[in-house]
This record gives C-alpha cells, structure tokens and sequence, in this order.
C-alpha cells in the first residue's frame, strides 16, 4: 500500500525534514497542533504499531531516541506528547506507523 508518508519517503513528494537515518524520518506536521508537532516515522512501511512484529522492537526503541533527540533540539524536552493512532477507531488517518511528537504549549489533559 502507497501511503502519502511512504511517497514522502521516497522523496516524491516534498517535506520539511527534521530528522533523517537509514530506518527513521521525521518532519514537520502541516496541520500543526501545537508550535512543535513533528512525525517520526520508520521508513518500513508497517501499517500501525500493533503490526510491528517483535523482532522489530529495537526500531521502536530508536524511534523513541529520536524523539528524545528531537526534544532537546526543539527545546521542549520539559514537557511533551509523544503518540500514535493505532486503527480507525483510534483515529488514524495514515495507515504507516507515525508518531506525533508534541510540545511547545500546556497541552493540558488528555481526555
């Protein structure tokens, strides 16, 4: 399945990068929620968290190294969303795992 992260991936379409290795990308968000809103995503294509499989899980953990390095670079590293949308009903409008690395704001409660 072709999502619009996996064109920006390939470099088909365009992206503010942010962050870029071998397995990870991150960019800004077009719609932004809060002053810093970054997507980090795994350049292999999975199509949600609950998809990884568990010889992945280093990948996840680099994900989450990311979005520490992130922080601190954004300076929000006092305070800060790090999330995922796993299926429709969770909302989840791009099925290739991406997480939300939010902060910049109080971002109050969590409903």
């Amino acid at each position: 399945m072709t999502t619009i992260f996996g064109k920006i991936i390939r470099g088909e379409l365009p992206a503010e990068k942010v962050f870029e290795n071998e397995r990870i990308l991150a960019i800004k968000d077009l719609y932004p929620v809060a002053p810093v809103h970054l997507l980090i995503m795994p350049k292999k294509a999975f199509p949600n968290l609950q998809s990884v499989p568990p010889d992945e899980a280093p990948l996840l953990a680099e994900i989450f190294s990311v979005a520490q390095k992130l922080a601190n670079d954004f300076h929000i590293e006092g305070g800060y969303r790090l999330l995922t949308n796993n299926g429709a009903d969770a909302g989840q409008a791009v099925f290739h795992l991406h997480f939300h690395l939010i902060g910049g704001k109080h971002l109050g409660p969590i409903a």
